[in-house]
């Protein structure tokens, strides 16, 4: 009988939301076997996603990167020799220089995401753009829409215990699919219905996986939540169900408010949603009767022009029956805001001067093909180093991203793990770690922990992990700064200290720290996070600009919650309208270059109306196009009935290279800022649907 495996336990860095507590088992010193989720952890719960229980299909999958390269061929090519560490270093650091000498320091510019949620290897290229005074990156391309929303209202960007589901009458899944992208919730949301008898119900744009498993699914257009939350809110003022003395204490306006809702009738909301006045009156009733309602929003409905506003407009519902004072009760968007790390060591915010340009990464096409808007009338970018991200698949207008790339003069560094589509437009490739490869610490925005990923493995020879990447960097390009004597665990412990969470010593023993605040606070009985303690349901949305971005039309967003009429409706040329949901088994772009992903994933394909496919004559895997002014894309055709007719949906997000014309899904979606802040409306875009072709 084999003997037992050794046990690790990590967090999982790939998932902001979950960023799952980890039990892995160790084969020896660079081989790991089965992950699961923690047991002992109350919002892990031993569960965790099918990806990231198979991740040893990934951190030791043969086409990792272990050794540096330059590129010999045509951008784009693939064509790459491999080169030593400090050749590729000196190479990368010769080329900042360069740009900087000619241009000035905006010239160059370090952009990344959150392939990694880790605070230390995620951010600290953000300590390197301080000190060398780098172009800055505005984030926009996840949470821009979605937090402004929620903080219009609530002040403050936390919520609702999400353990207290257990106590809830009802579970308002709106605009997530956490089947697919936050097993958790539906694990929390689950048992609540096992054991207290909780419905769970799913407002979304088409028949998801989670809506399969609630006990209610109402379908509605994109971009419309807006109205129906409002038609939801008249019903709760005209039947009884508004909590006034709730409101009295608790809201700004909310006389004013009724008012404005008096028009804003369930067959108003109709005609705008394409859901039928009896379900908006059913939806309404399940709310006013059930006050312990938990409303769990994502961030797929605020994907749009206009998801702001629609996020704020959902975010009214807990308010105005008052579900917020009972446990159970309430709403929750991210739990971002408990935490309160003080990262200033790792983003050296003391080196941080005014007055230096700050980047749209959604806007990342407009920006590398010289837009003179989207560079703030500073210089182009000549040089960048990206970590973390692959925006030749994730970020929208992709062909004008494609051409960004293709400049001859931009010289691109990639530090990744796989040769992606941004890693073969490179001029050089980094191979990095993996997290179980490396320290960090993590915090999950849709709980409350914080949790502690230590160095489990040795990563393949070759492979530097982000920190010492733009550390080894530093050093070459003259970053005079004090972070600079951190390694990763130093920079952990001096997080912690500086943020009253202990140090390093007490995570290590105790794995997590709990962040939670108490009940009074969560449910903001102590006053929502504006200065007077009331929600706003007529929010300044001005006064979260905070920068210039954010298209010209910000200041016409409507004083109360409303349908605001800025999406890309379809046009006679272009009768549909395009969702880019994601996929079960991919998350972006991290999962799909490993097998099983791919396997049960198949193929790109559009879900069409069985009614709009037949109007058309398309049958089930059909060729077929999707087109508009930005892009045309080829993929299959999949025949089905639970979404409105005129909508069409893609999963993804697979390769480029797995389309018919290795063109992906994004060539369609739009890089034009939402309000108030900026953000990618990757749901919001509309489309012609041609074919079959032959």
């Amino acid at each position: 009988m084999a003997a037992p495996l050794d046990t690790g336990y990590s967090a999982c860095p790939h998932d902001c939301p979950s960023t799952c507590a980890l039990e892995v088992e160790l084969k020896d010193a660079r081989t790991i076997g089965r992950v699961r989720g923690a047991k002992d952890n109350d919002y892990t719960d031993g569960v965790i996603c099918a990806k990231v229980a198979r991740y040893a299909e990934r951190i030791h999958h043969p086409d990792r990167l272990t050794q540096p390269l330059r590129r010999i061929g045509p951008k784009g090519s693939g064509q790459f020799e491999p080169i030593g560490w400090d050749e590729a270093l000196d190479l990368v650091a010769e080329k900042f220089l360069a740009a900087e000498a000619e241009h000035g320091a905006e010239a160059v510019w370090p952009y990344y995401y959150a392939g990694t949620m880790g605070h230390v290897m995620r951010d600290r290229i953000i300590g390197l753009t301080h000190v060398k005074n780098y172009s800055r990156q505005h984030n926009t391309i996840c949470t821009g829409l979605s937090f402004a929303g929620y903080q219009a209202g609530n002040g403050a960007l936390r919520g609702a215990d999400p353990r207290s589901m257990a106590k809830s009458d009802l579970i308002v899944l709106w605009g997530t699919n956490p089947v697919s992208t936050q097993v958790n919730v539906m694990t929390h949301a689950v048992k609540a219905r096992k054991s207290n008898g909780t419905k769970i119900i799913v407002i979304d744009t088409y028949e998801t996986p989670t809506a399969k498993q609630a006990d209610e699914a109402f379908i509605l257009r994109p971009g419309t939540d807006g109205a129906l939350a409002c038609a939801v809110m008249h019903i709760l003022f005209r039947d009884g169900y508004a909590d006034r003395k709730y409101l009295a204490q608790y809201a700004d306006r909310p006389a004013d408010f009724e008012v404005h809702l008096a028009e804003k009738t369930p067959a108003w909301a109709s005609d705008i949603t394409g859901m039928c006045e009896a379900r908006i009156e059913e939806l309404a009733k399940l709310i006013g009767e059930n006050r312990k309602s938990y409303f769990r929003l994502g961030y797929g409905f605020a994907r749009s022009r206009n998801g702001a506003v629609n996020m704020h407009a959902v975010s009214c519902i807990p308010v105005v029956t008052g579900a917020w004072q009972h446990e159970g009760g309430g709403a929750l968007h991210s739990n971002s805001g408990i935490f309160s790390l003080d990262k200033s060591m790792i983003t050296a915010l003391s080196a941080r001067q005014d007055g230096v340009r700050s980047l749209d990464q959604s806007r990342i096409g407009a920006v590398l093909c010289g837009d003179a808007d989207a560079l703030f009338g500073g210089p182009p970018v000549k040089a960048m180093l990206i970590q973390n991200t692959n925006p030749m698949s994730v970020a929208p207008d992709q062909n004008r991203v494609r051409a960004g790339f293709e400049r001859e003069d931009l010289f691109v560094c990639v530090h990744e793990q796989f040769m992606t589509e941004t890693a073969r437009m490179a001029d050089i490739v980094l191979p990095a770690t993996m997290f179980l490869e490396h320290d960090d610490i993590y915090t999950g925005s849709g709980h409350q922990k914080l949790l502690l990923g230590p160095k489990l493995v040795a990563g393949p020879e070759g492979c530097r992990n982000n920190l010492e990447v733009i550390h080894a960097l530093g050093r070459r390009l003259g970053a005079d700064h004090e972070s600079f004597d951190f390694d990763a665990r130093g920079l952990i412990d001096v997080t912690l200290k500086a943020s009253g969470r202990g140090d390093l010593a007490i995570i290590e023993r105790d794995r997590w720290i709990e962040c939670q605040p108490p009940f009074e606070e969560a449910n903001f009985l102590n006053g929502f996070g504006h200065p007077d303690g009331k929600f706003r349901f007529a929010p300044d949305w001005a006064a979260l600009t905070g920068q210039d971005h954010g298209p010209g039309y910000k200041n016409t967003i409507p004083e109360f919650p409303d349908h605001w009429q800025v999406i890309e409706e379809a046009d006679l040329d272009h009768p549909f309208r395009l969702v880019t949901a994601p996929a079960r088994n991919f998350l972006n772009s991290s999962f799909n270059e490993t097998p099983t992903s791919m396997k049960n994933e198949v193929r790109p394909t559009v879900m069409i109306h069985e009614e709009d496919a037949g109007a058309a004559g398309i049958e089930e895997g059909d060729l077929v196009v999707l087109e508009n002014t930005r892009g045309r894309v080829r993929l299959h055709a999949k025949l089905v009935s639970g979404q409105k007719r005129g909508v069409v949906i893609v999963e993804s997000l697979f390769p480029n290279d797995a389309f018919v014309d290795g063109v992906g899904i994004n060539a369609l979606t739009g890089a034009d800022a939402g309000a108030p802040v900026g953000g990618a409306a990757f749901h919001d875009s509309r489309v012609m649907l041609t074919g079959p072709e032959i």
